[in-house]
């Protein structure tokens, strides 16, 4: 289908009343405008699949190294070196394989038994109460508890970091387009400065300790400014999307309950049952490119200088390559959902965020195969990088 001139669709990342609920505008957008523009913030949009999934993977066009959000890419912000989401090769591809060496999944997956110790620690105390906050009470916590173990961030600091690291991410209004302190790593210089002195076995130490050879070919190590934003890089990772994907398996299941309970009769279903919330929700839903060159789509030229969001949950529910994909199914295949990205930028932490989703709703089974959302108390949190749960508050019980 070609681009039609006279839709009134509009699409707007920051507005309140789309965010929470964008699922309608985007089909309308891969229908009458899969190559749209947005006037007001200056920004194209993919929608559809069969363009957002090259895109993610052809760097070259679609370029990272201004930002992949799009505020930030709008403000022109200056990056620190190491923030591999907002860089390009061949510097890209030095600190992301710095990264890999220390973020493996076979490390990730090592740590099950320990994911499963702090989703239990969240969870038995509540057993006979009767009540769940998929977020507040799990979400927020799990996630927080295992990257701070992974980094070796003292468990009585661990809380309050996440809440430094919420608070950034968060919009309080539709204008709300950019935090100050983005990627501020100050929370961490006295963690990162007592680790140097005080080596264990945590990624804070490998990073301190790890070399490599850089972009001018010099073999070192990293400086301690390097340090700090991959530690930030690697909390904030750690905790946001993980979250959102608990929220989301708690508000889709209860508004599926006959597959809740297959679930909860075979617990072999839940891997796939995580790769399907995740495709239905993506926790993070949108990514922003810079255009690098001019590009031709659907008989318009986006110019270079551009900016391109591609909407990869938008992708995720497109019927041309997902069928009937609007429809919640534990049982679908799925040959690639796009919420971890795709291409160089493919989520590191894809193996751990999948084994916290698959042990947070194991054990949450474990203990309850009934639960009902209290939708008067549930909040919808608003980030431009992340969709999910602020607080999603449920009564469960066998």
């Amino acid at each position: 289908m070609t681009v039609t001139s006279d839709s009134d669709v509009y699409y707007d990342p920051f507005d309140f009343e789309i965010d929470s609920d964008p699922y309608p505008v985007w089909r309308r957008l891969r229908d009458e405008r899969p190559l749209y523009y947005n006037e007001r913030h200056e920004f194209f949009a993919l929608s559809r699949y069969e363009d957002v999934s090259p895109a993610l993977t052809d760097w070259e066009t679609y370029q990272s190294g201004r930002g992949s959000v799009l505020e930030i890419i709008k403000a022109n912000i200056e990056v620190p070196p190491g923030v591999i989401l907002f860089e390009d090769p061949p510097r890209h591809d030095l600190h992301r394989a710095l990264l890999a060496r220390v973020f493996t999944p076979k490390k990730m997956l090592a740590l099950e038994s320990k994911v499963r110790e702090f989703t239990a620690r969240c969870l038995d105390p509540l057993v006979g109460s009767g009540e769940l906050d998929f977020v507040r009470q799990l979400g927020a916590e799990m996630p927080m508890r295992t990257i701070g173990f992974l980094l070796g961030i003292p468990e009585s600091d661990q809380e309050a970091i996440r809440d430094q690291l919420d608070k950034g991410l968060s919009l309080e209004s539709s204008e709300d387009f950019y935090q100050d302190g983005f990627m501020d790593g100050s929370m961490f210089v006295d963690y990162v400065d007592w680790r140097a002195n005080n080596p264990s076995d945590d990624l804070m130490t490998e990073l301190l300790t790890a070399e490599f050879t850089d972009e001018t070919g010099t073999l070192r190590k990293l400086t301690r400014e390097e340090v700090l934003t991959y530690v930030t890089l690697l909390s904030g990772a750690g905790n946001e999307t993980t979250t959102r994907l608990i929220g989301w398996t708690g508000k889709l299941l209860a508004e599926h309950p006959d597959q809740r309970r297959e679930l909860a009769a075979d617990r072999s279903l839940v891997p796939n049952a995580i790769e399907e919330i995740l495709r239905y929700e993506a926790p993070s839903p949108i990514q922003a490119r810079y255009v690098a060159r001019d590009v031709e789509l659907y008989g318009q030229t986006v110019p270079a200088g551009s900016i391109m969001t591609l909407l990869n949950a938008s992708a995720n529910r497109d019927d041309r390559h997902f069928p009937d994909a609007d429809r919640f199914d534990i049982h679908r295949r799925i040959d690639r959902h796009l919420s971890f990205g795709y291409g160089i930028h493919f989520c590191l932490g894809a193996a751990l965020a999948r084994l916290e989703g698959r042990v947070a709703l194991d054990e949450i089974l474990r203990r309850w195969s009934e639960w009902e959302i209290d939708w008067t108390n549930a909040k919808l949190a608003h980030t431009s990088t992340t969709r999910g749960w602020d607080r999603l508050p449920a009564t469960v019980g066998r």
